[in-house]
């Protein structure tokens, strides 16, 4: 999760040079509306990222994402 929208562009356009995506795998921003949220600027944004293959570096992903003042949910 990262907390704007600027940011979660920023890390999603990191990754794409980073990992060099499969087509279907590249990240994405999105906005994760909260409950009782009327503002889109107020909104938590993430980025999905698939790894079917299971070879992201998960400490690095971490990494990158906590220098944005964002957090790494897996699942």
């Amino acid at each position: 999760m990262l907390p704007d929208r600027e940011a979660a562009e920023e890390v999603a356009e990191e990754l794409r040079g980073l990992l060099d995506p499969a087509p279907g795998e590249e990240p994405r921003p999105v906005r994760e509306a909260l409950a009782g949220d009327d503002d889109a600027e107020d909104a938590q944004w993430l980025i999905v990222l698939e790894d079917p293959r299971g070879c992201h570096d998960i400490g690095a992903l971490r990494e990158l994402v906590e220098s944005r003042e964002g957090w790494l949910e897996e699942g």
